[in-house]
């Protein structure tokens, strides 16, 4: 994955993926350790991470904004001055190091990013990537006693009383200001849809740290909305409507900071499928597609209140695979989701299921007089297991509110023993 990191920076180089050379060319140049660069010898044993100083060194560069851990670089006066090499980091090891960066931190970093670089025979080499955080402070436990560590500059230091009260503040400002932004897109997701006529599904995610407004051109929207749309089936079969099957993916218009593929279904038999997406440039991403009042053969149709579980699934599903496809170019690990349907005709809500070919609302007990959107965070970075488990557990939200057990078309993702 393209990132640009602190050693991008050090060595005037433009964003790309980590590689041995620039560790090579950071030693020829001298590069200095910085608040978020870190020199590091050799690994540490496995057996020993978790009483050792690494969990202080993770949760300090999280509580500083993020940065780099190298092991495999020997440093004098905090200073690269020569390469050797790292030790041995297998999968298990790297499995080991975000369990150490999970358990023995509070609240728990995730999302460590561990590049291997290099041979045996040249000098191996481990980079640990600590992502900004918007938790702090994290704090490190030994015995009854606990810190916050933050680098300063070079160091690594114990916060004082009013800088960790300063972080706990920051941290409740940017709740409430994603709070905030998350519900704006999804007001002005809503807005101009029919929702007297027929229930409509309003799906909306964004990114928790907002990156640098990044204009995206017509190229980057088509693919990742090609990638989408591909991604979309490995979560929820065909077996339903998706909404980016009834959007111009290969068109997109510009919008307001966003590309907008709009709507396909525009004929008199089409319209109960229409869909709106838009990929902003924030890496923000939004589904609006109708989901009420569907045919149900040739010569009868659900009210407009009614909705089928499996057409939730997939919905969900689209937008899962947006939040993954725009993360996988911008390097966007936590997004804020949330999930609605909103229905203001006569009558109550109803989600409906499949049986013996058919369809069947839900029992009346559970027919809703207002869905109340559901909102979650997910690890867009996360392994294929993992996000596709998100992806069951948002979907399963969605469905269980209106009274529906089970999940028709999400399975949940098998691991491998």
């Amino acid at each position: 994955m393209t990132s640009f990191t602190a050693l991008h920076r050090a060595l005037g180089l433009p964003p790309g993926p980590l590689s041995i050379e620039m560790l090579d060319a950071a030693v020829e140049a001298g590069v200095h350790e910085m608040a978020d660069l870190d020199w590091k010898k050799e690994l540490i044993p496995a057996k020993n991470l978790t009483q050792s100083d690494f969990p202080k060194d993770v949760a300090a560069m999280a509580n500083s904004g993020g940065g780099l851990i190298i092991y495999g670089v020997k440093e004098t006066q905090k200073a690269a001055t020569s390469r050797v090499d790292a030790g041995t980091c297998d999968e298990n090891y790297e499995r080991t190091l975000r369990s150490v960066a999970r358990s023995k931190i509070s609240p728990p970093v995730l999302n460590l990013d561990v590049h291997r670089l290099g041979s045996e025979d040249e000098g191996r080499a481990v980079v640990v990537e600590v992502p900004a955080s918007v938790d702090g402070p994290h704090l490190v436990y030994r015995d009854q006693f606990f810190g916050a560590p933050i680098r300063n500059d070079a160091d690594t230091v114990w916060m004082r009383e009013r800088q960790i009260e300063a972080m706990y503040r920051a941290r409740f400002e940017e709740r409430r200001h994603a709070s905030e932004a998350l519900d704006a897109l999804y007001g002005e997701t809503t807005e101009g849809r029919d929702t007297k006529e027929r229930a409509w599904l309003f799906a909306v995610a964004q990114p928790r740290i907002p990156r640098l407004l990044h204009r995206a051109d017509r190229e980057e929207a088509r693919a990742v909305l090609a990638r989408a749309r591909r991604l979309t089936l490995t979560y929820a079969s065909s077996r339903d409507n998706h909404p980016l099957e009834n959007v111009e993916c290969d068109n997109p218009r510009p919008g307001l900071r966003r590309w907008v593929a709009t709507n396909t279904a525009t004929d008199e038999r089409s319209q109960w499928k229409q869909a709106w997406v838009s990929v902003h440039h924030d890496g923000a991403v939004t589904v609006a597609t109708a989901i009420g009042g569907r045919p149900i053969d040739a010569k009868s149709s659900h009210e407009g209140g009614e909705v089928r579980g499996s057409g939730v699934e997939c919905a969900v599903a689209d937008l899962m695979a947006l939040v993954r496809a725009t993360a996988e170019g911008s390097g966007d690990r936590e997004y804020e989701v949330r999930v609605g349907i909103e229905w203001n005709g006569d009558g109550p809500l109803t989600l409906c299921r499949t049986e013996y070919g058919g369809w069947l609302p839900a029992p009346a007990a559970y027919s809703l007089s207002r869905y109340v959107p559901v909102s979650m965070t997910v690890m867009a970075t996360a392994s294929e297991e993992d996000f596709h488990e998100q992806v069951h557990e948002l979907a399963m939200d969605c469905v269980n509110q209106g009274g529906l057990f089970n999940l028709e078309l999400i399975s949940t993702p098998e691991r491998e023993q």
